[in-house]
């Protein structure tokens, strides 16, 4: 009886969380006829209690709400096609349904609070178990050398090395350790020397939109004019045993900057090096070789995930670049890559591209 007790309340909170026009007497009449009737048997289970609050947030339309697209859906001002496109819930973003209308939801997620056909966003318990699934945690480095070790210990052997500030992937958890994605393969780090958090993604408005399509472009633009006068002499240059570049297909800049990036496979790799001869780590590798070209990136593979603009791997080019957790490459066309991997390995090619899971592909040109 505790526990009905305490669902009812429960229930109770989600129709009181956002006020709709319904007064007291229907809201206990409600519940009194739905929730109480449906909970009436002392051997209730916790799966039909667990239906029955599905169905009291379904029907009250509040709540966490997730998107099920295939890219996006549209945002508008009303609840209908003709209403104004203020926004784009993507795939998997994350926000709350506030109310319902001919349906269509009324959500807020991000920066944008208008309406969605209600198709195509989970609610209830169903957007509960997806929110496990659609968050990404995310371990920033806070130390300047983090070591990754092969067990969840600080006596145990290091996997890898990874800078102050870059933001890796945890795969499991302890109390005191996260295991985290690295080159290297999976290893563990203690609590004590990153920072923990869950990113999620949200909605962007017609706005937000329009301004980092302008700053992308911007940044196209002054990378292009930055190396159109050293493309010349990169371009007859020798690559060592270079995959081909794909099928013609993509930017002649982009190709170049492929070409370019061939000719240090078998160079070592050397943690935090920039050297493209005597060693360079992933980053580095990658901020040499568009320095070639005249463009400045930064040695670091989470900032990277941001330099561009971004495309799927399905439309991925010579040149552009392809973002790990806690890696990064150069994409050659024909599903390869090529990088500065590990200090066993040095400078390769790798073959999928996707050979481990892909945070962001980031194009320059």
């Amino acid at each position: 009886m505790i526990r009905k007790n305490l669902i009812l309340c429960l229930a109770a909170s989600l129709f009181i969380a956002t006020p709709m026009e319904a007064d007291a007497a229907q809201i206990s009449l409600a519940l009194a006829g739905g929730i109480t009737s449906s909970l009436d048997e002392s051997s209730t289970s916790d799966e039909q209690i667990a239906n029955v609050l599905d169905e009291v947030v379904k029907n009250n339309y509040t709540g966490l709400c997730i998107a099920q697209v295939d890219n996006y859906v549209n945002v508008r001002s009303d609840s209908s096609e003709e209403g104004e496109v203020i926004g784009k819930l993507f795939d998997k973003s994350v926000g709350t349904v506030e109310g319902e209308k001919d349906g269509w939801y009324l959500i807020t997620s991000g920066n944008v609070h208008g309406y969605v056909k209600g198709e195509f966003v989970a609610i209830g318990q169903e957007a509960q178990t997806l929110a496990e699934e659609v968050g990404t945690k995310m371990a920033v480095v806070t130390t300047e050398t983090l070591r990754v070790r092969q067990e969840a210990t600080t006596d145990s052997s290091i996997l890898g090395l990874i800078p102050q500030e870059e933001e890796l992937v945890v795969t499991d958890e302890t109390e005191d350790f996260v295991k985290v994605s690295i080159e290297e393969g999976d290893g563990w780090v203690s609590k004590d020397y990153v920072s923990l958090r869950t990113d999620y993604v949200y909605a962007e408005s017609r706005e937000e939109e329009l301004a980092r399509l302008a700053k992308e472009a911007e940044a196209r633009e002054a990378a292009q004019k930055a190396a159109a006068s050293k493309i010349r002499s990169q371009s007859g240059s020798d690559s060592k045993s270079a995959p081909a570049l794909g099928n013609g297909g993509g930017s002649s800049t982009g190709n170049a900057v492929a070409s370019f990036a061939s000719q240090f496979v078998g160079n070592p790799y050397v943690y935090g090096g920039t050297s493209l001869t005597n060693g360079a780590d992933c980053s580095g590798f990658v901020m040499s070789v568009y320095a070639n070209f005249g463009v400045g990136l930064p040695h670091s593979s989470s900032a990277l995930r941001s330099a561009g603009y971004g495309v799927s791997l399905a439309d991925a080019q010579p040149g552009d670049i392809i973002c790990y957790s806690g890696h990064v490459a150069i994409y050659m066309g024909n599903n390869t890559i090529v990088h500065a991997s590990t200090a066993a390995t040095g400078i390769k090619y790798t073959s999928p591209a996707n050979y481990k899971n892909i945070l962001a592909v980031r194009r320059i040109f």
